[in-house]
């Protein structure tokens, strides 16, 4: 049986998730910062459509990308060196979750709730949560977010409304974070486009020991400077 969380943010080991669903651990609790925090910092993370409780997951394996062996394309590099886009941190972290929120499609729903959304910009209001925006002429294209904590970055969402727009931000996320030594970018979950960029899976247990390092390592929460992409390639 899938315990119902409630009260204080104690999760159960992630080792008793289920196989099917795969990943899922826990249902209940809140979206408040502090469940939030103690969620990522043991490698756990809420995905659930609305009209439903939050759901808490923590699948095996698990996607990640270390940020200096992403794999750049040699036309994502010709569009890198191109400076075709602007690149602004923690400048549009409202309009980012938003337009990652937005329907994929004619009839698509979404995950990211009016309720994920307003958890999301307070962990952005307590420096926990960034952006990584790509412009194109004034306009925001394209660009991603997630959540910080010490040398582990966990990637939440991205969106595209240019070609190349969401790996231009994803490259500038992954030179940035490269340059303050992080140890890994969470993709959470295994897909195709992921895996062709340089993301791996490893074994939950692997990803869960890591994070008691990572996540004690590093800087604080704080707003990212919104020209830190700017000479990255």
């Amino acid at each position: 049986m899938i315990p119902w969380l409630a009260g204080t943010p104690r999760f159960p080991p992630v080792e008793s998730a289920l196989d099917d669903p795969p990943g899922l651990l826990a249902v209940g609790g809140d979206l408040a910062p502090e469940w939030l925090l103690a969620a990522y910092h043991q490698g756990i993370f809420p995905w659930y459509s609305a009209g439903e409780p939050i759901l808490w997951w923590s699948p095996d394996p698990r996607l990640v990308l270390v940020p200096s062996e992403m794999k750049i394309s040699r036309s994502l590099g010709r569009t890198l060196r191109q400076h075709r886009f602007e690149i602004r941190f923690d400048t549009a972290f409202s309009e980012v979750v938003a337009a990652c929120a937005a329907p994929r499609g004619p009839g698509g729903g979404t995950w990211i709730t009016e309720e994920m959304q307003a958890a999301y910009r307070r962990m952005h209001e307590l420096g926990y949560a960034h952006s990584v925006e790509a412009w194109y002429e004034g306009s925001l294209a394209g660009g991603l977010y997630g959540i910080g904590l010490g040398r582990a970055f966990f990637g939440e969402s991205m969106f595209s409304r240019r070609t190349d727009a969401s790996k231009v931000a994803l490259a500038h996320l992954a030179r940035y974070l490269e340059s303050r030594d992080f140890a890994v970018i969470d993709c959470q979950m295994t897909t195709t486009h992921l895996l062709s960029l340089g993301a791996f899976e490893i074994d939950r247990a692997e990803f869960r020991a890591g994070l008691e390092i990572w996540t004690r390592q590093g800087d604080g929460p704080g707003c990212w400077p919104e020209d830190a992409g700017r000479g990255l390639f």
